[in-house]
């Protein structure tokens, strides 16, 4: 189902982005895929200079707090092209089956170049258009994984940004605002 959220025309602009595994399947449930994710955001941010300034990988999906001066859609569209055939070849070397048949299972029609899909369509940009709306977000991001029950206290995830701002050992350092 097609979003009515879009990216601006305007370019450099912060966005809150939420990317989804196809019908909420569990597929982060181990480091080796979620270190996919958090090597492909390495390499944005370097090739492509996207900046992250807060972000969160759940089981089923990952929110992102970003800022690319150019084209921010493109950039976030061959991330997540790049990252499903990576996660793909691993579920399909893991023997992940019940997960790859989801996957086909729920693939779209119309899409043909796949055998399955890994994510939901789009991203669910969100302009953020004040600083309340920024804390609100970066909240969100970081008590994801405490609303779920997965740790008591948001720089406990290992896979969040809340460890950069507690001055915790990190896997990935976030992009400082610049005021």
């Amino acid at each position: 189902m097609r979003t009515r959220y879009k990216f601006s025309e305007v370019k450099n602009q912060l966005y809150f982005v939420t990317v989804s595994v196809i019908e909420k399947i569990p597929v982060f449930t181990n480091s080796t895929y979620m270190d996919v994710l958090i090597d492909n955001m390495k390499f944005y941010r370097k090739q492509e200079d996207l900046k992250i300034y807060y972000f969160v990988i759940m089981d089923n999906h990952m929110h992102l707090i970003v800022l690319q001066k150019d084209n921010i859609s493109r950039v976030l569209q061959n991330f997540k092209s790049y990252t499903a055939k990576e996660i793909l070849k691993l579920l399909e070397k893991d023997k992940r089956k019940w997960i790859l048949y989801l996957m086909e299972y729920f693939k779209k029609d119309y899409k043909r170049d796949s055998k399955y899909q890994f994510w939901q369509e789009g991203s669910h940009p969100q302009l953020i258009h004040s600083w309340d709306m920024l804390r609100q977000k970066a909240n969100y991001i970081h008590f994801n994984p405490v609303k779920r029950g997965l740790v008591s206290e948001p720089a406990d995830w290992l896979y969040s940004s809340a460890r950069n701002f507690e001055g915790k050992e990190s896997i990935f350092e976030v992009d400082e605002l610049e005021f």
